[in-house]
């Protein structure tokens, strides 16, 4: 019983590790087949009761947390750094408009390289 979920963590934990090498060097294949093993992994995960009981298993599942936790701010910072150069492009490419005092105004559209006319 534990030793089956024992398993299984470890591979999911060996999988986040992977998951996160590929993200930094981006090779994309490789993460995304690693994300659809992951995800396979996690639906045939049987959790039955008293399986958590073991300490051992208790301090895997907090390892497999906490790198799982560490893969999504790793995400999180480079998906927000994304937004912001697509933004620093969008204004770089984006026209200079005029209000009705003659005042430049600035649009926040995301310009051309947002909406694919480049």
């Amino acid at each position: 019983m534990h030793g089956n979920l024992t398993e299984q963590l470890h591979r999911l934990h060996d999988l986040i590790l992977q998951e996160r090498e590929h993200a930094k060097a981006l090779r994309i294949e490789q993460m995304l087949a690693t994300v659809q093993e992951k995800e396979q992994l996690l639906a045939g995960i049987d959790l039955q009761k008293g399986s958590l009981d073991d300490p051992k298993v208790q301090e895997l599942a907090e390892t497999v947390r906490e790198e799982n936790r560490r893969n999504a701010y790793l995400f999180w910072a480079a998906l927000r750094w994304v937004r912001d150069l697509m933004g620093f492009f969008g204004q770089q490419t984006s026209n200079t408009l005029y209000g009705a005092g003659a005042a430049p105004r600035k649009v926040n559209h995301g310009g051309t390289l947002l909406s694919g006319r480049i």
